[in-house]
């Protein structure tokens, strides 16, 4: 399985990402060893999205950095959970 994931630390900022085994990568991310988020974690795992190929989630990751930015996807995320819920 492949992921496309967002993370927020703890000054509120977010980062968005693709890999194939999520733990490892976030672990990776906070332990220094991505040269992105090199000491700005801790990081938190807020939203993930799998795929059943590479392709289709780095199609996906740029999709979502195409949006004004990852709060505003994130908003709209949000926004259509709630509506989700509600129809239930």
């Amino acid at each position: 399985m492949y992921y496309i994931y967002v993370l927020k630390n703890n000054n509120g900022k977010h980062y968005l990402g693709s890999c194939e085994n999520l733990e490892v990568r976030l672990e990776r991310h906070n332990q220094n060893s991505v040269r992105s988020t090199k000491n700005k974690g801790p990081f938190k795992l807020i939203y993930k999205e799998e795929f059943s190929t590479r392709t289709e989630a780095r199609k996906r990751e740029s999709c979502i950095k195409k949006h004004k930015s990852i709060k505003y996807f994130l908003k709209q995320i949000e926004n259509n959970l709630t509506l989700s819920s509600s129809l239930v």
